[in-house]
């Protein structure tokens, strides 16, 4: 196999047209089998295989600087870069990261996951290497979904005023998750459309150039001239920002890449280079299903199945109660940011098509947006995943909270996501959405839980968060009213009360029945509320036991536990109880499976039944001793 000669970049130049055509489809071959064991990213990488390959041709990397928007599509450039034996242990814990990753290689220049970051990335590395006075190019690979994100829409305006020394791929594949929306989008797939603009693009310019004397005598000859290029030249979105165009290029046609990127690469200033790929290219699955393996799970090569079943998830729980409720609320609206399936809205837009909205990846502009609606009085509920959430907190603060808009947050994926890793982990939301003034905080125990969550935010005037993890949605068969800002007692003891949030309700029963087994009877609180919290509850159990344990599937720092340990400070409590908080360091945390996230951090139900025995025995001995 040619892959097997293949140890750095370097080695793809001496490799004739027809040897690399031969290591695309060798690529593409280790791809599709690794990712149909472990899940992944599949239908972007098999898209961009050819473009890897033809960038690395073309480029000295890593002393070229090469930078992915997202990471989705980084699979055929991690093998490419010396990591071809290693790319089993895709998505392991100590093994291949399913995103670029710099700690994993000096070809990883970003550990990246976001989308519309690599032009400001682009821009800032080629700014630094002119101040340096190094000559090493600098190139970013864009897909045309991230375009939709304004971080994006301000490095291409900051590139083009400052003319820096940039190339940006503009790897355009009509999709980004879910099919890209916007009028860009459209502008782009006009682009597509329109070969006529390569054939004419350099008489054009020509007779451009002559027009020049004649253009200088009257306003109107020049209105003539943009309008004649607006009509001719689709670029012109690019070129009028500075940015050279050139393409659209067939993306997986080597014989036309490479060539083609040689002659753009020794161009200096801002160049955008457009090249159309196929997502999924090479599986036939992948090319006809794209949205079903961007993310895959495990699956059947021969038919693409995937191996388990696939469960209701928490996602689809909440998107079939907000229809329920939907039918009866005229107010009611939904909002996404590119992700419509993966949140479960798909569901919500086939059924009421005019009041769900997909911005595209620009989470600020969807949380902006529904302040608008709210503001004429419909309840708009936006679903975006934890970690993607945090590109919007600024528009949480003053779009939302500052006028105590009725906006409810559904934050899908809270909690850890598994095998995707730190750029996707959802253990900050808890810390950034209790400071902000206004908000209430929820975080159901199991699937009734989500839905009458979502049935009490509605009633609500104030904005609404409620956090709910990835995975198979569950019921704890038992069902109580939603209150607000009141937690429920899910089971008595005597020894220790183990107050719990969301997730780790389930898991704190668990401990329970786990400290039964040495006598040791634990009470079971489900808060529900982050904020506000039950006051009343927390006060009371403060009288009843010397040990409280609080658990959430978050980071500690401001957590759910600093909430508690705050209200017992401030009501001076705190030197009467134990308080004991569990949840994630202040670190970031790495891609492995839930289950063994929870027991390496002392988070599944063993680890913290140890932890509450080994603390109750050393309190009993030095009771013991004191007598």
């Amino acid at each position: 196999m040619i892959l097997d000669t293949i140890a750095t970049p370097a080695d793809l130049k001496r490799l004739n047209l027809k040897e690399l055509e031969s290591l695309s489809a060798e690529i593409r071959g280790l791809i599709i089998d690794v990712v149909s064991k472990k899940g992944g990213h599949l239908a972007s990488s098999l898209g961009s295989v050819d473009l890897c390959i033809a960038l690395h041709y073309c480029l000295n990397t890593p002393d070229d600087s090469l930078l992915f928007d997202v990471g989705h599509q980084a699979y055929a450039h991690k093998i490419i870069t010396g990591r071809s034996d290693s790319f089993t242990t895709l998505r392991e814990y100590k093994g291949i990261s399913g995103f670029p990753n710099c700690q994993e290689s000096a070809f990883d220049v970003y550990t990246c996951g976001h989308a519309s970051t690599a032009v400001s990335w682009a821009q800032g590395i080629a700014e630094a290497k002119r101040l340096k006075q190094e000559t090493s190019k600098t190139v970013a690979i864009v897909g045309d979904g991230a375009l939709t994100g304004g971080m994006c829409f301000e490095a291409l305006n900051s590139c083009g005023h400052a003319q820096s020394d940039v190339l940006i791929i503009l790897n355009n594949n009509e999709l980004s998750i879910a099919p890209s929306v916007g009028a860009l989008s459209n502008y782009l797939n006009k682009i597509i459309s329109a070969p006529v603009y390569n054939r004419i693009k350099s008489e054009l310019e020509t007779f451009l150039k002559h027009f020049q004397v004649i253009k200088k005598l009257s306003p109107t000859v020049r209105r003539f001239e943009e309008a004649l290029k607006g009509l001719i030249v689709p670029g012109i979105f690019f070129e009028e920002l500075g940015f050279r165009y050139f393409g659209p290029f067939d993306g997986h046609n080597l014989e036309t890449l490479i060539p083609t990127l040689k002659n753009v690469v020794s161009l200096k200033g801002p160049r955008l280079l457009h090249v159309v790929t196929k997502k999924g290219k090479g599986y036939v699955p992948a090319e006809r299903n794209p949205e079903d393996f961007h993310s895959a799970v495990p699956f059947a090569i021969d038919s693409g199945n995937p191996l388990k079943n696939p469960k209701h998830s928490f996602g689809e729980i909440f998107a079939k109660k907000l229809i329920a409720l939907a039918e009866v609320d005229e107010r009611i609206t939904a909002i996404t940011a590119a992700m419509p399936k993966g949140t479960g809205l798909n569901l919500f837009a086939d059924k009421f098509p005019r009041r769900f909205f997909d911005v595209g990846i620009a989470e600020g502009h969807a949380v902006g947006f529904a302040s608008g609606l709210a503001k004429k009085g419909l309840k708009p509920v936006v679903a975006i995943y934890s970690t993607f959430l945090q590109r919007a907190f600024d528009q949480i603060i003053h779009d939302v909270a500052l006028q105590n808009s009725g906006v409810i947050f559904a934050i899908d994926r809270a909690g850890t996501v598994g095998e995707d890793g730190p750029t996707h982990h959802g253990v900050f939301d808890i810390g950034y959405m209790r400071i902000v003034p206004n908000m209430v905080c929820m975080a159901p125990k199991d699937k009734e839980e989500t839905e009458d969550m979502l049935s009490l935010a509605l009633t609500l005037e104030s904005p609404v968060s409620i956090r709910y993890p990835k995975g198979e949605a569950y019921s704890l068969d038992k069902r109580q009213p939603v209150e607000l800002g009141k937690a429920e007692i899910l089971r008595e003891g005597k020894d220790v009360c183990i107050v719990a949030v969301g997730s780790m309700v389930k898991t704190a029963l668990e401990c329970a029945n786990v400290l039964d087994e040495s006598g040791i009877h634990g009470a079971i609180v489900n808060a529900r509320f982050i904020k506000p919290l039950d006051e009343d509850l927390l006060k009371n159990i403060a009288g009843t036991f010397s040990l409280i344990v609080t658990i959430e599937e978050g980071n500690l720092h401001c957590g759910f536990g600093s909430a508690v340990l705050e209200f017992y400070d401030r009501e001076e409590l705190s030197q009467s109880i134990k308080l004991i908080r569990a949840g994630f360091p202040d670190e970031f945390i790495p891609n492995a499976s839930r289950e063994n996230l929870l027991k390496m951090y002392g988070l599944d139900a063993r680890s913290l039944a140890r932890r509450i025995k080994k603390i109750l025995l050393k309190e009993e001995i030095v009771w013991q001793r004191s007598r």
